[in-house]
């Protein structure tokens, strides 16, 4: 008979982590967490010192039952679950629902599901962490309180079915302020002149960039100072004023945390965060390897830290010498410089064996599992590499009192670039230039390019650039991202196209009102405040409770306050015009989950319902029909002409009833000016404010 039970959280670990152990110990799982805070209500009294009042979730009593059988048989007990803040706490909670006080309990941790990892962690068994867990505690309730005291608001003022959290509603200010940055950007002209040049009896071309005037003005910004500069370059000797050689080292890649893993999944794979983690929860947990069994195959999926074991980092070393040379080993090991908000408590996210590559795997894995664990194998083994090694040449050439740079590089040493690339990699730039540059060479004029461009606005945010940012904000942690993205994409607060996150009507709505009843709660750096002190929590440095009862009176007031503004607004249904054709009532508009259509007042009576089309007032450049918001399949705003598909007159800006006074096309609104819908022609005026 089994004396030892060990407890984990997922049933994918249980037959792995058993055939590790042996007979002497039964292997059981929790499935995940076992109490929580009652769904029905706020589950603590601020009276009463902020106690939390957990209760067995449901659905759960039946595996309880199971486990204090097997409790009862056990001589030791053994606390297994993930080795992070959410898995302590959930250790913490199995330790209260079957009241394993009186018993031998020990908590045990492992990064990754291996023979080894397994038996060593046995060896440094150990108590439950209580400041992880009142991290966790407070955590818990901090969202809680969020979640339970604001969603009726927006209930109320909004519609039902509606949320608010922690996190997820200051990401929806983080992509809402983005696009308010985006509507407003002016573009600027501005020119390029390129010069393509030859060196010596070369045939071999090479381009060398405009850098600058006699006087140090680096920019050409019309058409028309682009034309005089080309006049006097096309006649122009062509001379090298300065050269400069050297080698240029790029260091290899770290290996990756949970957001830089997310970041390149999404960029090389197209994964959401959401699929990037699920499938990593999948190698982590253990894969049927033909001839070896169930078995984890990368470490701990959710970590802040670059570190590498001492074993790892030695049987790398073994591995890259024997395939690819001892010169390709890094001399000194690669590690991330530190940061205030990081949390060190794991290795980064690592092949369990290096020796196991992507092809041996092939047979085992699906293919998005082989992607993914080949994506982590690759940059793993990178990051233990030496840094590739380029040759450089940069310089400066003059022609009638103009500037132009030109650079070249080759790779001399590629590196970690044998086996991991990079998307934004160097490739080897005018190579040949390496040989043929002498100082006092000849150079030969064949043509000047010059070319218009307009400065772009910042880029939407994609799932990958909001965990970077995220990240760098100090906002949320790494078991947060993947689960904040996915549901403000749920409660349709913001719409995904090609990759690229917009905010919908709804999310607008929702995050005006979040930023006019509960500043601090949609404040950036309050939040990353936060986060730092629930980092405090878990390092034993404040009381969770301090954290607690600072933040919930403030909440309560500004909900209080809210809650008395509120009642003074009455939503009504909004009327129109437009007859019911069933019934002949006026129309009104109502709010659905894809926006605003018109419904009859009628209801239930009558369910007649048609499409609404939103016109702004202002005729149609193309035809003089009407121009209507539209929205694309998935919700994103736009407006079109209403005579659609006979005019294809569109526009992402709002266009207004102007005329532009330089070329007499449709101006459109961008934050508090009025543009030209024609980028070439760059007419700007300040939009006239309208008396409420």
């Amino acid at each position: 008979m089994a004396k030892y039970l060990v407890i984990v959280e997922s049933p994918a670990k249980v037959k792995t982590i058993k055939k590790f152990l042996g007979t002497n110990y039964e292997v059981a799982a929790s499935n995940g967490h076992v109490r929580d805070l009652p769904k029905s209500r706020l589950g603590f009294d601020a009276e009463d010192d902020y106690e939390p009042k957990y209760i067995t979730i449901r659905g759960k009593g039946d595996i309880l039952a199971k486990l204090r059988k097997e409790v009862k048989k056990a001589e030791k007990i053994y606390l297994a679950t993930d080795p992070d803040r959410e898995g302590e706490a959930i250790s913490w909670h199995l330790m209260e629902a079957l009241k394993l006080q009186d018993k031998k309990v020990y908590r045990i941790a492992f990064n990754e599901i291996t023979k080894n990892a397994v038996k060593e962690s046995l060896k440094n068994a150990r108590e439950i962490n209580m400041d992880l867990v009142n991290a966790q505690q407070a955590r818990r309730m901090l969202d809680r309180m969020v979640g339970y005291r604001i969603s009726p608001l927006l209930w109320a003022k909004v519609k039902r079915g509606l949320s608010a959290g922690r996190v997820q509603s200051v990401a929806l200010r983080i992509i809402c302020d983005r696009e308010d940055e985006i509507a407003a950007f002016i573009p600027k002209e501005y020119w390029t002149l390129d010069a393509n040049l030859t060196i010596g009896k070369g045939k071999k071309s090479f381009v060398a960039h405009y850098y600058s005037d006699a006087d140090g003005k680096k920019t050409v910004d019309s058409k028309e100072e682009a034309a005089a500069i080309e006049k006097k370059l096309k006649k122009a000797e062509y001379n090298i004023v300065e050269t400069k050689r050297g080698e240029r080292n790029k260091k290899a890649p770290l290996p990756f945390t949970t957001s830089t893993l997310q970041q390149e999944a999404s960029k090389v794979l197209n994964f959401s965060t959401q699929k990037t983690m699920r499938l990593a929860q999948q190698l982590y947990e253990g894969i049927d390897i033909k001839g070896q069994g169930t078995v984890g195959i990368i470490t701990y999926l959710r970590t802040d830290s670059t570190r590498v074991s001492d074993e790892a980092v030695q049987n790398a070393k073994e591995y890259i010498t024997e395939k690819y040379g001892a010169e390709y080993v890094a001399e000194i090991p690669a590690a991330k410089k530190e940061q205030k908000k990081i949390q060190d408590a794991h290795e980064a996210i690592r092949p369990t064996d290096i020796n196991r590559t992507p092809d041996s795997l092939k047979d085992s894995l699906s293919r998005d599992q082989l992607r993914l664990y080949q994506l982590i194998w690759k940059r793993f083994t990178a990051s233990r590499m030496a840094g590739a090694v380029y040759d450089t040449l940069s310089a400066k050439i003059e022609a009638a009192g103009y500037r132009f740079t030109t650079s070249a590089s080759n790779i001399k040493f590629d590196g970690f670039m044998s086996v991991y690339s990079e998307g934004d990699n160097e490739k080897a730039e005018n190579a040949f230039l390496l040989k043929d540059w002498k100082e006092d060479a000849k150079l030969s004029f064949v043509s000047l390019e010059s070319k218009q461009h307009f400065t772009q606005p910042p880029a939407h945010y994609t799932e990958a650039s909001l965990v970077r940012a995220l990240e760098e904000l100090g906002i949320g942690r790494p078991s947060t991202y993947a689960p904040t993205i996915t549901t403000i994409l749920a409660r349709r607060y913001i719409i995904k196209e090609n990759k690229n996150l917009f905010v919908s009507d709804l999310g607008e709505v929702v995050n005006n009102m979040m930023k006019e009843a509960f500043p601090s709660i949609v404040d950036v750096n309050f939040t990353a405040t936060m986060e730092s002190l629930l980092d405090s929590v878990e390092e034993g440095q404040v009381h969770w409770k301090t954290i607690i009862s600072n933040f919930y009176p403030d909440l309560d007031e500004a909900v209080k306050k809210a809650e008395a503004e509120l009642e003074h607004i009455e939503i009504r249904d909004e009327e129109t015009e437009e007859l019911c054709e069933e019934c002949g009532r006026n129309m009104v508009i109502k709010y659905g989950p894809h926006g605003k259509f018109l419904a009859c007042p009628g209801f239930p009576e009558c369910r007649f319902t048609k499409p609404y089309v939103e016109k702004i007032g202002v005729p149609c450049p193309k035809c003089g029909q009407d121009i209507a918001v539209r929205k694309t399949k998935k919700g994103r705003r736009y407006y079109g002409c209403v005579g659609y598909p006979e005019c294809d007159f569109v526009s992402w800006q709002m266009p207004v009833d102007e005329k532009c006074e330089k070329c007499g096309n449709i101006l459109v609104k961008k934050g508090t000016k009025l543009v030209c819908l024609d980028e070439t022609c760059g007419f700007v005026k300040e939009a006239q404010k309208k008396d409420e």
